[in-house]
């Protein structure tokens, strides 16, 4: 048996989960589920960025101190997981004194001891949203074109890290794939980044700048160190670098990072590059997903096109919810979530396509009482002759999904051709026992996209004895 450690992005806790979050805990809920069921025990890891001044400034507007807010806070995403019924194995705060700091000031000291952290004074445009110093290329009319706000303007003497001493060494590894970054237009964008050109950046901030919160830099305690040194460490100290070398031996290095598209360079330059100071083996895959926009345009609270996940699911349903972030939003590109495409998809797929192909099947078989194995073997899916294995290797969910729904499909036209009601018991009954084979088959295809239904199903065509029940998915 093999292990697979995959974690997703570390989020900063201002404010409530987004429809974003969502997607990508449902990609890595996805991998994590096919992992396990090909016989690999896993860990998923995600955690809480809890040292970021967006935070400090979001408890000052609510006038809530600030350990309070990120506890409440840090609570609502850890909940959140549960809420969609993902499995999570390690939660990681930013704030954890004694995993947590223990673990990055080590990291810290290991990239000091290579020769990678000076100290000098820095002028430069610093976004808070961003929370990370901007150029003027990356600017558009002078404000950054993700959070739409002028940076401002900060002078103060801070560490750095020698970023551009690794910019050949990164770039060898991602061009070989050793750092694989998937899909291959972000490994382009990525490339491109640091072709373009690395400059050492700031890893530390004035503790009274920061408001007090964040790791102390060691043996300066004027000094707290800039949130994403801070925040990648996560992926280590919470499988216990610095605090457990059995547990972080077993685990390191990660398989697989699961992050959005607007943090790409820091899970694969900067992070990268912290590991490559440190003398630390790297991870080996980055999976960089796209966003969600509503009628094409980007979420915004002022537009009013924001969907919130906690209404969706309570209105839709949790295994719809995931079936359309997965379906619908390809792994490359941003994709479109409106109600209107929802119930389309919905209807057409779950309520008229697996719902009533189980259905079908179920009523058939009670009407003739087809009785069924009650041994059901999973040791292969017939979909990979379609491609399977080989899309979802890639993470193109929805290329997997097309291809189920593409059997599905399939065995309703089989179902029509071969017109069991017009047969005898004793030619329906070995055509009907073919087609519950089909469906568990399919049932078990879908069991890493859609667990829930995939059990229902299961339970509904176990055996020996067969009957209809409700529809998986009513019509909306």
């Amino acid at each position: 048996m093999g292990k697979f450690y995959l974690t997703t992005a570390i989020p900063y806790v201002n404010g409530k989960p987004h429809i974003g979050h969502a997607l990508e805990y449902f990609q890595a809920d996805t991998i994590r589920r096919f992992r396990t069921q090909q016989g690999d025990e896993t860990l998923l890891l995600s955690g809480a960025d809890e040292n970021a001044l967006k935070n400090v400034q979001a408890a000052e507007s609510e006038e809530v101190p600030i350990q309070q807010f990120l506890d409440r806070n840090s609570a609502v995403f850890r909940n959140f997981y549960e809420f969609l019924g993902v499995h999570l194995d390690v939660f990681q705060r930013g704030s954890d004194q004694k995993k947590h700091w223990v673990g990055v000031q080590k990291l810290w000291e290991l990239c000091r001891k290579n020769g990678d952290i000076y100290k000098r004074s820095y002028t430069g445009l610093y976004c808070v949203g961003c929370e990370s110093f901007k150029i003027e290329k990356e600017l558009k009319n002078g404000a950054c074109p993700e959070h739409q706000k002028v940076p401002e303007k900060v002078t103060e003497e801070n560490y750095f890290f020698r970023l551009s001493k690794y910019q050949n060494t990164l770039l060898g590894l991602i061009q070989r794939d050793e750092l694989k970054i998937s899909p291959e237009n972000k490994k382009a964008e990525i490339i491109s980044f640091i072709k373009d050109g690395l400059e050492d950046f700031s890893i530390s901030r004035f503790k009274e700048r920061a408001k007090g919160v964040g790791v102390p830099v060691p043996n300066d305690p004027n000094q707290v160190m800039y949130v994403w040194f801070d925040a990648l460490a996560i992926y280590i100290t919470g499988i216990g670098f610095g605090t457990d070398e059995s547990l972080w031996k077993k685990w390191w290095p990660a398989d697989l990072h699961v992050i959005g598209k607007d943090i790409n360079r820091f899970h694969t330059v900067y992070w990268p590059a912290m590991l490559l100071s440190a003398k630390l083996p790297l991870p080996k895959g980055v999976l960089v997903h796209s966003f969600i926009t509503s009628h094409g345009q980007k979420m915004s609270k002022t537009i009013g096109n924001v969907i919130d996940p906690y209404e969706a699911v309570k209105t839709y349903g949790l295994e719809p919810i995931r079936y359309y972030l997965l379906s619908q939003i390809p792994i490359d590109e941003d994709g479109d979530f409106t109600h209107e495409r929802f119930k389309e998809v919905y209807n057409a797929d779950l309520a008229n396509g697996i719902g009533n192909l189980v259905s079908r099947v179920a009523t058939l078989c009670e009407k003739n009482e087809v009785t069924v194995s009650q041994t059901v073997s999973h040791t292969s899916i017939s979909l990979d002759q379609g491609g399977y294995h080989e899309h979802l290797s890639r993470y193109e969910f929805n290329l997997v999904l097309e291809e189920i729904w593409r059997d599905i499909k399939k065995l309703d036209v089989e179902i029509n051709n071969k017109a069991p009601w017009t047969l005898s018991k004793e030619g329906v009954t070995p055509l009907l026992r073919h087609f519950v084979d089909k469906i568990r088959n399919i049932a078990h295809a879908l069991k890493p996209f859609l667990p829930q239904t995939s059990e229902k199903i299961f339970d509904q065509f176990k055996g020996p004895k067969i009957t209809s029940q409700k529809p998986l998915f009513p019509r909306r």
